[in-house]
């Protein structure tokens, strides 16, 4: 019976993947995968990134802190919700992106 009950409480704890996290999250209400909607599109972004995958760490501070002038005047809202280890695996997903088409 106690193994049964932690079962739930074991599930719970697995993390959300990437793309669910940025679902989740709202970042789909501004950015799209490929383009720009309000904020640029997540291939952008690894197109810009994508030589020095060392950036993840700093994409993730974006990501959690917020940010305005990188991609044009447009603020990047805080992301505060998101644990440090989240921000970092989102960052990690937006940089993965491929390039796109020309």
């Amino acid at each position: 019976m106690a193994l049964g009950a932690a079962l739930p409480l074991f599930a719970a704890a697995q993390p959300l993947p990437p793309a669910d996290l940025a679902r989740k999250n709202g970042c789909m209400v501004c950015h799209g995968m490929v383009q720009k909607q309000v904020g640029p599109g997540f291939a952008e972004v690894a197109r810009r990134y994508r030589n020095d995958p060392a950036l993840a760490p700093q994409v993730a501070a974006k990501i959690r802190n917020g940010s305005v002038g990188t991609w044009g005047r447009i603020i990047m809202p805080r992301q505060p919700q998101l644990s440090e280890a989240d921000a970092l695996a989102l960052a990690g997903w937006v940089l993965s992106q491929p390039p796109p088409s020309p």
